[in-house]
């Protein structure tokens, strides 16, 4: 049976932008991607950052306003014409991000934390966290390669990592959260950028000082440039300590429902190829309800199989999984020749544009709406209904406008394209 090829495109508006830094191309496998803007020289022996030359950030001391949740206002020109948007609301009960109660409804009361984790080289896997994050997405970096920024709320953990560098597309992700974001080191494009617009008192990079709460995860007997690990628990002493704004956010509950919705197409298997070097895929497991990852362990170069293992958290012991697999398709552009030759990437997450839907083993085509700036996305049928997503974590893959994708039977496979 011959299967379907769907084209992918979409308008979208420009307003705010993400991208990658700079990085020479190495091979995935081995070798570390690194990141070119390494300010600060430190000779102090005893620092696990005395090698890895660390970015100081010295954030400002906040005064907490009263925890009373922000109102939260439709931006009506970000919207396209054909959309209806229902009601949005806020609950005091339910992670908005999930539609499940958090660990500890305690852990609401604040600011959620947006986390890079790193995917290469691949001898840094498994990763610490992911399977207790809220939501995850992957991008497209440089040189072949992804990388992940998950966004904690709901539970914490002792180690998530390695922490690895900020992105011009990471500011998305603050914003729409109203998380801080944590990442260690950037490019000096992308650092300017960020340290000089209205987020920067919520940047959190590594420092010789007590906080934040970076460590080293001694067993990994790696180098320290991937041994980065951002510890939560303490993050909430760093936040008292520094006197850091860190009340209730006023975020949209998500649309979460245990119904299945209506398709006629299936969703069992989804592939997704960034490159050679980095490629994987879900798969549907009706006994959990959940969609399980498996990560490539080579390359496919010269005619080499496709090989797969299954992606496991450290911290859990746990497959990664998700319940909601999400593939956004957005714009991949350069400011300028300098950023193409250093696949520097502006991603649009503004506006709206198309997306892939799949939970309980279906898939739907759809929108995603960027309604509002500080918002999570909204994600739509194509005839502007709203799609409510199973209960749990959502997973969402970040492809290129010109990306496409071919499905039949259940399995669909996913190609990036960027400029």
């Amino acid at each position: 049976m011959r299967p379907h090829r769907h084209h992918i495109f979409f308008v979208f508006i420009l307003l705010i932008s993400a991208c990658a830094d700079q990085s020479n191309n190495v091979a995935a496998g081995g070798i570390p991607t690194p990141t070119p803007f390494q300010p600060l020289t430190e000779d102090v022996s005893d620092s696990p950052y005395a090698e890895a030359a660390p970015t100081p950030l010295y954030l400002p001391s906040v005064t907490p306003p009263p925890p009373t949740p922000l109102p939260i206002v439709i931006v009506p020109e970000l919207l396209p014409d054909w959309v209806d948007v229902p009601e949005f609301t806020l609950s005091a009960e339910l992670n908005p991000l999930t539609g499940l109660p958090p660990s500890d409804p305690a852990l609401l009361d604040r600011r959620p934390l947006a986390i890079k984790v790193a995917n290469y080289p691949r001898y840094i896997r498994p990763q610490s966290g992911l399977t207790l994050a809220d939501n995850i997405f992957e991008y497209y970096i440089e040189a072949g390669l992804t990388r992940f920024i998950a966004v904690f709320y709901g539970n914490d953990s002792e180690w998530v990592g390695p922490v690895r560098s900020g992105r011009y597309f990471d500011e998305n992700i603050q914003r729409m959260y109203h998380a801080y974001l944590v990442f260690k080191f950037a490019d000096p494009r992308v650092e300017g950028h960020l340290k000089t617009s209205d987020i920067a008192p919520f940047l959190v990079v590594p420092s010789l000082r007590k906080c934040p709460p970076f460590h080293l995860m001694e067993k990994r007997k790696i180098e320290v440039y991937n041994n980065s690990y951002f510890n939560m628990i303490e993050w909430k002493d760093c936040v008292i300590q520094g006197g850091l704004e860190n009340h209730r956010q006023g975020i949209r509950l998500g649309f979460f429902n245990e119904d299945v919705p209506i398709s006629d197409l299936l969703g069992t298997q989804m592939f997704t190829y960034y490159s050679v070097d980095s490629y994987n895929y879900w798969r549907y497991d009706p006994g959990t309800n959940q969609y399980l990852r498996f990560q490539e362990v080579s390359d496919t170069r010269n005619r080499k199989p496709e090989s797969y293992a299954a992606l496991i958290d450290q911290v859990t012991g746990k497959a990664v999984h998700a319940s909601n697999i999400v593939y956004l398709l957005a714009h991949h552009t350069f400011s300028n020749t300098f950023d193409e030759e250093d696949e520097v990437y502006q991603i649009d997450l503004t506006g709206s544009g198309e997306a892939y839907v799949f939970r309980d083993g279906i898939g739907m085509p759809a929108r995603w709406i960027r309604t509002n700036i500080d918002q999570p996305l909204l994600l739509t049928r194509t005839n502007g209904l709203p799609i409510y997503l199973r209960p749990g974590i959502t997973f969402y893959e970040v492809l290129g406008a010109a990306s496409y994708v071919d499905q039949d039977a259940g399995e669909w496979n996913f190609h990036h394209a960027t400029p």
